[in-house]
């Protein structure tokens, strides 16, 4: 049998931890062992039943996992019995071609069920290699976090050594956005409410950072540091209530890449995105092919991500109310091999 996490009907209060017939691959196939997991603001969202109110239940949670192959199926080349893998987010997005609804709907963790779950069979197209370097409690921070991080600094904005990366927050996504703006060579300005998350974010490689709670109209702390010109990339995680403030922050003809909600509903003003040829991106985390030129540059410059926490696979629900709490900086993971 498998053991996995459950969510029968929405609220946290349904999740429940159960047994599930241990599956066989079929044509194409590959099982997963599944080794480490971690945790997304939109796993929160989709067991409160608010990021899809119509997905199907019972579901089993979790975008992101990593493990082992443990069994393969007829016809299977890209994948032997002991190889290494971490899965794809969106299980059919392959490729930079534009992504329809057939890619949006393969996302794991809904609609299709994640990897909070000990063994899990995924097509063969599904998993990409995980770098050497890493546990697969790390690689498993690599599907939804870095990758978004990735997509929105090279795959959609095509940031460049010495460009200016405004980074709201210390969260999962910020955290990698700024150690790959280290990798790349850019400037990243980060905020927070908390000095002591800035205090670390200057550690991870930040050039400089703005206290959001002190400089409530933050983007004027921002434009000064940049001698009034403005950055030429955000990355925005908060939605509609930061992002009027990430658009006075951003220099003519500059980026916003449209990650998250994290924050409520406000009025925003987009003449100044006409006026100043402003491009938002809205951004889906990526697809394989960015997944494995993000792995081969971090295998290259063996980058380690940022783990907040770990806990195990019986305390999920603990897990999930960290995040929900907002007190972490970087990934809170899940070690399926401690039940």
């Amino acid at each position: 049998m498998t053991e996995a996490w459950e969510l029968s009907a929405f609220g946290l209060e349904n999740l429940r931890r159960v047994e599930r017939p241990t599956l066989e691959p079929g044509a194409f196939e590959v099982r997963v062992r599944v080794r480490g997991a971690s945790l997304n603001y939109r796993d929160l969202l989709m067991l409160e039943g608010k990021y899809d109110p119509r997905v199907p239940l019972p579901l089993v949670p979790l975008s992101d996992g990593a493990g082992v192959v443990d069994a393969v199926g007829p016809g299977v080349t890209r994948w032997k019995v002991g190889d290494r893998v971490a899965a794809i987010f969106a299980q059919r997005w392959q490729s930079r071609v534009p992504i329809g609804t057939a890619e949006i709907r393969s996302t794991l963790g809904g609609p299709l069920d994640g990897m909070a779950i000990t063994e899990r069979v995924l097509h063969e197209d599904g998993l990409v290699a995980t770098p050497d370097h890493l546990s697969d409690v790390e690689a498993a921070t690599l599907p939804c976090a870095a990758l978004t991080a990735w997509s929105a600094l090279r795959e959609e904005g095509n940031v460049q050594a010495g460009d200016t990366v405004l980074i709201l927050g210390t969260g999962g996504v910020s955290t990698f956005a700024l150690q790959l703006c280290a990798l790349i060579g850019a400037r990243a300005i980060v905020t927070s409410s908390s000095d002591e998350k800035l205090d670390q974010a200057k550690d991870l490689g930040a050039w400089e950072t703005v206290n959001y709670q002190t400089h409530p109209e933050w983007s004027g702390p921002v434009r000064e540091l940049t001698g009034g010109v403005g950055v030429d990339h955000v990355i925005e995680v908060g939605g509609a209530g930061t992002l009027d403030q990430s658009i006075r922050s951003t220099r003519p003809g500059g980026h916003i890449s449209l990650i998250g909600v994290l924050a409520g509903p406000a009025k925003v003003n987009l003449t100044r995105v006409l006026m100043n040829n402003i491009c938002i991106q809205g951004v889906l985390v990526g697809h394989r092919a960015g997944f494995e030129a993000m792995n081969r540059a971090i295998s290259a410059h063996g980058l380690r991500p940022v783990v907040d926490s770990t806990f195990s696979f019986g305390e999920l629900p603990s897990a999930l109310a960290r995040l929900r709490g907002g007190a972490h900086l970087g990934k809170i993971c899940v070690d399926l091999e401690q039940r």
